[in-house]
C-alpha cells in the first residue's frame, strides 16, 4: 500500500510506501526537503500537517515535543504515513546536476591529530568515481552492522582529490574510540553522500554570518573556502565557540584567512577557558556574542553549525533579533539515536 504526499505551498506531490519514512520517500522521488541528520534531533525536516494522520513507529522524535505534535508539527524523517497527506512546508531550492547521493568505498589516507579529542581525516574515493558535493554537506560512514556516523566534509569541493572530515572522539562512542586508537591508514570505508540542505546559497547578496560550536566549525570551513573562491567581496563574520583555547582547533588558519582576506572578520569565543589559556578574547556562549554585536539580524544570512542546544538557543534569539526565518540555516550535530555525529 502506498499514499500520496501533497506538499503545499508548492503543490508538488510524492508516493510514500507503507513503512516508508516520509523523508526517505521524498528524497527517493527527488522532493527538495531540507533536512539535516535524519535520526530525529534536529529538526531542520518540520512540516505542519494539514491533513492526514502519521505515526512514530520508534517513538516520539527527540526534536519534536509532545506540545508540537499535537500542534501538528511533523518531523518528516521519522514519520510515516497511515493515510494520503497534506503537508505545509518550505521547500529547498533543487540541487545542481551531478549531486547525487551514492555510495562509495573509501580508503583512509590521512589521520592527523589537530586536538588531543579531534582528528582529521583524508578518504579519497577510487579514481574511476566522481563525488561531487556542495560545500556545507555531509557524508554518511555505514558501519558492517548497518549503523551509520555522520561527518561534514571540511574541504571545498574541487580544492584536492580528498574528503577531509574532523572527527571528534565522543567518550564512549564506537566508531570515534575506533578511529583514535586503531584506524589505520589504507583502511577501506563504506561511504554515502552527499547528504544534508547545508549549503551557501550563493545567490544572496546579502552580508553573511557563521556561527560553529566545536568541530561544527568543519562544514563552516568548506563554505568559507568556497565563498573565497568565488564570492571574496561578500562580507562574511565568523564566530566559533569552543569551551577551552584548544577546542578552536585551527584557530591559526581561520586568523590567516582574516589577515589575507578583506571581507572576511574572525571573532572566536571561549564558554569556560582555564588559566591556561591565558584568554584575553571574547568569552560567554557563541550565540551570545553575535546577538550582543548585531542586534538587527533583518539584513543578514545566518549559517549555524554545532550541538542542539546551542542551535536550539540562538533560533530562539535570533528570531527575536529580527533575523527571517528564510534566512536562517542551520546544521544540529547531535548524537541521538546511536548515530555519532562529527
Amino acid at each position: 500500500m502506498s499514499f500520496k504526499v501533497t506538499l503545499r505551498p508548492s503543490g508538488h506531490e510524492f508516493m510514500v510506501d507503507a513503512g516508508e519514512r516520509l523523508l526517505d520517500a521524498a528524497l527517493r522521488q527527488s522532493c527538495t526537503i531540507p533536512y539535516g541528520c535524519r535520526n530525529g534531533s534536529c529538526g531542520s525536516c518540520a512540516a505542519r500537517l494539514v491533513e492526514g494522520r502519521i505515526s512514530y513507529p520508534q517513538g516520539l522524535p527527540p526534536g519534536l515535543t509532545p506540545q508540537e505534535a499535537q500542534s501538528g508539527r511533523v518531523l518528516l524523517c521519522q514519520a510515516h504515513a497511515l493515510s494520503p497527506l497534506v503537508l505545509e512546508l518550505r521547500e529547498s531550492r533543487p540541487l545542481p546536476p551531478g549531486i547525487e547521493i551514492r555510495t562509495l568505498p573509501a580508503r583512509v589516507v590521512g589521520l592527523h591529530r589537530l586536538a588531543e579529542d579531534v582528528m582529521r581525516l583524508y578518504l579519497k574515493v577510487p579514481a574511476n568515481e566522481s563525488f561531487q558535493y556542495l560545500a556545507g554537506q555531509y557524508i554518511d560512514i555505514l558501519l558492517k552492522d548497518g549503523r551509520r556516523r555522520g561527518f561534514s566534509i571540511a574541504n571545498r569541493p574541487g580544492v584536492d582529490e580528498f574528503i577531509e572530515l574532523h572527527v571528534r572522539h565522543v567518550p564512549g562512542g564506537e566508531f570515534t574510540t575506533h578511529v583514535f586508537d586503531e584506524m589505520k591508514e589504507r583502511a577501506i570505508l563504506r561511504i554515502q553522500g552527499p547528504l544534508g540542505t547545508f549549503f551557501v546559497r550563493e545567490d544572496s547578496q546579502r552580508p553573511i554570518i557563521m556561527m560553529g560550536g566545536g568541530t561544527g566549525f568543519a562544514p563552516l570551513k568548506a563554505m568559507l573556502e568556497r565563498l573565497f573562491q568565488t564570492s571574496a567581496n561578500r562580507p562574511v563574520h565568523l564566530y566559533w565557540g569552543a569551551r577551552h583555547r584548544d577546542g578552536l582547533y585551527l584557530n591559526e588558519l581561520v586568523e590567516g584567512w582574516a589577515e589575507h582576506q578583506p571581507a572576511f572578520r574572525y571573532t572566536p569565543v571561549l564558554s569556560d577557558p582555564t588559566p591556561a589559556d591565558a584568554w584575553q578574547g571574547r568569552r560567554g556562549l557563541v550565540h551570545q556574542a553575535v546577538a550582543a554585536d548585531y542586534p538587527d539580524l533583518s539584513g543578514f544570512d545566518l549559517y549555524m553549525s554545532g550541538p542542539p542546544p546551542m542551535i536550539q538557543a540562538a533560533r530562539e534569539t535570533f528570531f527575536a533579533q529580527g533575523l527571517p526565518e528564510e534566512q536562517l540555516f542551520f546544521d544540529s550535530f547531535d548524537f541521538a539515536n546511536d548515530k555519532e555525529r562529527r
